[in-house]
């Protein structure tokens, strides 16, 4: 390789063209002139051409490139044009016919042609690029790399230092520029162990034409209606060059580091999609990562080669930060463990020496039963939070070894007591060890031949050949680097022993990983079960989308579930909901479970009311009457009749039967975007389109809404719209009065809860009410989501209006999830209904539904969740207003308590709705750990109702979360 050609090409400074000597030159050979901007560049001196007509991109090299190489450029746009999917720029030839000038400019000699400008946005500066970025990229550099298999130019045979065939010797020559002894040392290590994974699969790799630079700086983007990032052309055909082919798809790995946070996985979605679409060989994709980091290495020493020649190169400057940030995810793993990651990624394992038939680790317990102890998710070990408690497996290990002589843990499980609330992060919650409590002294034998070496953390480790075992718990005599034959004695056990197998000689491999790891993890340190002679392993866990796909086989479609690919959740505990690996996600949804999940009272009554008695509500027993009292305790003066049910819709639809029975009318008054349930009757008075599109179509001739009081962004705005609003409602019964016809009642949320937690106009439900009692008719507050305490100011949302209501609806949290639901009203009221029959529910006010919705009271007075609603969700609700001050995209925070609304929108004047902004923001907090829907018409509302035992941490996580995809946006 003429090493002298590329060392003096890395060093080559970018040409230094003024805006005078470019315009002369655009004006002379092209006829054009214009507005012109510097387009940052490492070599290059691109300018963007704005004429006021058309926009191009002037671009100047060296002289020291051949012709042949930016003609072939050239060439590929031409080859490439409307076969990948994406526009690429075409080259605009001078007056006399030219696509490329070769002159002299100040003195020096330089290419320059003109190209098209496409429009559209750079990606290179935003934070987090989601998984439509990493699909779109892969999915293009396989479309272009396909394109260009069968294209052949003179000017590709060229030497490049960005060609990964030269990246060990240019890192050689470029190593000196580090200053820094430490970080050169680990650019000469990154480099060589590169060089190292790469040199036996350098003759399989095919060769052909490539991009080289197909980055998310070289493609330009415009967002779609979704607010999904599409790509729209390909720009910078600088690198084309003809090298391995795998090696265009390392450097879109390589640039999409820089967004990964520091997680190397982040980029397998674009292996995915690449190999989708073009497949890659076996030898190619073990070649991936070696590349990735070889490019890595070759940036970082490039970029600072630059700065030392150029230290004025703002462009270069600017991106070295980035540019270590890749290094350092690129070599933060061993190169192994990518590997097995890459191959897992498109369904391929690495290809492992088989396991010997190895002697046994513990000889002397051969016949001895080991007892495994189940320490997973859905362990009946666990209950009440315990899993929290520091050591907790430990000492169930220990209980079980104390009863039955011998516990192990279990390889490959997911443990519970590893979860970690409120984090952005997967925990590491997958065992790639066995913990053993054994007899103390118990001999522990070599099972296969090898030499000793011991490790900082007290482990003692046996090399052999293609496997290490560590060990923890070992008392041993014998020195470091004995040799060891199988079967051979090396010491004894202390009584508690920890077992790790490896493949990989020298890996310092963790206890535990993380579930995105784990596929890649175990193939390197596969299970101990061969040596301990005995089955240790965790049953594999069901395919969660093999799950969803039963459901979906099974229920009706319009019973929808939470996300498109949704996590597996079995457990819950206070404010959390934890899936299948262990990972907790908060929970800022959920307002049925208003003590939060998994409470130890709630478990023990229902547990004791179901061992004695659970039966229809036509029994008798006291818990009826006692829950019943008080509930009319906590109802104003007046209240003196329950009816009990199972949830809000049925609440809601015996509230209409009570209003038709009480006024002899049919006609009933809802007001628009509201949600009352699923039954035909609560169906027909729910107005919200989010829930049903139709909703306004399908109502039928007695329910008759009324506009939505909604001071954020319906047509009147403010406190002071009360009046306007109310002039609906009175247009309405007038037309009703003129019909001759009778009003039945009127039903609304007293805060808004299906928009957001919108607090009603002063005065607007005294005058309704007033309105609809003059006619006869009844007021009817669906307490079902706001009620109950959750307002932390208010216990009822009627409150906060200063009014009282006819009948009162309530659920979701009376239970705690436990399905139970209730009507309060008065007894003129509630006996209107029995001149149509009497009124039965088989499980409504069951023993059991009783007795849990007396605990649920008890405990929101012993607790103070009332208290921690007012007092946490004033501090949470501030936090939210602040958002506003940073990001424009916040256009309003509602509610109170804790029932808080956070409505989006694109333009605070025109109250826009950022509906598809919205849904991004909700799938990116799932993936940061949290559970989070859309609400409202537009569905631009995050609805944030979390349980009511919610701490002050778990706020100020849920609100610097938000803010952060708030900055992605």
């Amino acid at each position: 390789m003429p090493i002298a050609t590329l060392i003096r090409r890395s060093s080559l400074p970018c040409p230094q063209v003024s805006n005078d000597q470019a315009l002369s030159l655009l004006q002379a050979h092209y006829g054009l002139g214009g507005a012109l901007q510097a387009l940052g560049s490492q070599q290059d001196c691109n300018l963007l051409l704005d004429t006021g007509a058309a926009r191009y991109v002037l671009k100047i090299c060296h002289g020291d490139y051949r012709r042949e190489e930016l003609q072939a450029q050239h060439a590929a746009l031409e080859h490439l044009a409307g076969r990948v999917g994406v526009r690429v720029p075409q080259v605009i030839p001078a007056r006399d016919g030219e696509t490329l000038l070769s002159l002299t400019l100040g003195g020096q000699a330089v290419h320059a042609r003109l190209l098209e400008f496409i429009d559209g946005q750079s990606l290179g500066d935003a934070g987090h690029l989601g998984l439509d970025v990493l699909t779109a990229l892969g999915e293009l550099c396989a479309n272009v790399d396909r394109a260009l298999e069968d294209f052949n130019h003179p000017g590709l045979e060229r030497i490049l230092q960005w060609d990964p065939r030269h990246a060990g010797a240019l890192a050689r020559h470029l190593l000196p520029v580090i200053e820094d002894g430490d970080e050169r040392l680990c650019l000469r290590e990154a480099a060589d162990q590169a060089r190292h994974c790469l040199a036996p699969l350098i003759p399989l790799l095919p060769l052909q034409a490539i991009h080289l630079d197909i980055t998310e700086d070289n493609v330009v983007w415009a967002r779609d209606e979704q607010c999904r990032w599409q790509p729209q052309g390909l720009i910078d055909f600088g690198d084309l060059v003809t090298t391995w082919r795998v090696a265009d798809l390392s450097v879109t790995c390589a640039a999409l580091l820089h967004h990964a946070e520091g997680d190397p996985l982040y980029i397998l979605p674009i292996i995915r999609a690449y190999h989708a679409r073009n497949p890659l060989r076996v030898e190619e994709l073990k070649a991936l990562w070696p590349l990735i980091v070889a490019r890595a290495t070759v940036l970082v020493l490039s970029s600072e080669q630059q700065v030392s020649v150029e230290p004025g190169n703002a462009y270069i400057q600017g991106n070295l930060d980035s540019e270590w940030a890749i290094f350092d995810a690129a070599t933060s793993v061993p190169m192994a463990l990518m590997e097995a990651a890459i191959l897992a990624a498109v369904g391929l394992e690495s290809d492992p020496a088989p396991q010997p038939a190895w002697s046994l680790l513990l000889p002397g317990l051969r016949d001895r039963a080991f007892c495994g102890v189940d320490l997973g998710v859905l362990s009946e070990h666990f209950e009440a939070g315990n899993w929290e408690q520091d050591g907790i497996d430990e000492r169930l290990l220990a209980q079980t070894a104390r009863q039955t002589g011998l516990a192990t843990s279990r390889y490959g499980e997911y443990r519970l007591s590893r979860t970690q609330p409120d984090s952005a992060r997967e925990p590491d919650t997958f065992a790639l060890h066995v913990e053993l409590h054994i007899p103390a002294g118990t001999p522990v034998h070599a099972p296969f031949a090898g030499y000793l070496r011991q490790t900082a953390d007290a482990a003692l480790v046996l090399v052999g050949d293609g496997f290490q075992l560590r060990l923890w718990g070992v008392g041993s005599a014998l020195p470091c680097d004995t040799s060891l034959s199988a079967g051979q004695r090396l010491g004894e056990c202390s009584g508690i022993l920890l077992v790790q197998l490896c493949r990989e000689a020298g890996l310092n491999a963790p206890l535990f990983c993380t579930p995105a790891w784990a596929s890649a993890w175990r193939q390197l340190c596969p299970s101990p079960a061969g040596l301990l002679g005995f089955d240790c392993d965790a049953r594999p866990l069901p395919d969660p989308q093999a799950l969803l796909a039963r459901r979906d086989a099974s229920l009706a479609r319009s019973q929808k579930h939470y996300y498109q690919a949704p996590p597996q959740i079995e457990r819950g505990w206070r404010n959390h909901l934890i899936d299948m690996q262990g990972r907790s996600y908060l929970d800022m949804l959920n307002n049925v479970a208003v003590l939060g999940h998994g409470h130890p009272r709630m478990a023990r009554e229902a547990a004791r009311q179901w061992s004695l008695l659970n039966t229809n509500s036509r029994f008798h027993y006291a818990a009826i009457s006692e829950f019943s009292e008080r509930l009319l305790k906590l109802a104003p003066p007046g209240f003196d009749r329950v009816f009990l049910v199972n949830s809000g819709t049925e609440a809601n639809d015996l509230a209409i039967r009570l209003a038709w029975a009480f006024s002899g009318g049919r006609d009933m008054l809802s007001v628009l975007e509201a949600y009352h349930g699923w039954s035909v009757a609560t169906d027909a008075i729910s107005t919200s389109i989010a829930d049903n599109p139709q909703a306004l179509e399908t109502r039928p001739d007695w329910v008759h809404p009324v506009t939505a009081p909604n001071t954020y962004r319906g047509p009147y705005r403010g406190p002071g719209s009360t009046s306007d609003y109310l002039r609906s409602v009175e247009q309405t019964l007038a037309r009703l009065d003129a019909q001759g016809r009778q009003v039945a009642g009127f039903i609304c949320e007293p805060v808004y809860g299906n928009a957001g937690g919108i607090v009603l106009p002063p005065g607007y439900l005294q005058a309704v009410y007033e309105h609809v009692r003059a006619r006869g008719g009844v007021a009817i507050a669906d307490e079902v989501q706001v009620g109950y305490g959750r307002l932390g100011e208010y216990f009822w949302g009627f409150e906060e209006q200063g009014v009282v209501p006819d009948i009162i609806t309530l659920a979701k949290g009376m239970g705690n999830g436990h399905p139970l639901g209730a009507v309060i009203t008065r007894r003129e009221i509630a006996e209107a209904l029995e001149a149509e029959g009497y009124f039965f529910s088989s499980a409504g006010g069951s023993p059991v539904s009783c007795r849990i919705g007396m605990a649920v009271l008890d405990v929101l007075e012993q607790d103070r969740l009332r208290d921690n609603a007012r007092v946490l969700g004033a501090y949470f609700k501030a936090r939210l207003q602040a958002l506003a001050e940073r990001h424009p995209l916040v256009g309003a925070v509602h509610g109170m308590g804790f029932y808080l609304g956070l409505e989006l929108v694109r333009d605070r004047q025109t109250l826009a709705p950022a509906t598809s902004e919205t849904a991004y923001l909700c799938e990116r907090l799932r993936e940061r750990g949290i559970f989070m829907q859309p609400t409202g018409d537009h569905l631009n509302i995050l609805k944030i109702k979390p349980p009511m035992c919610t701490p002050r941490h778990s706020v100020d996580f849920f609100v610097d979360s938000v803010s952060k995809v708030l900055d992605e946006l």
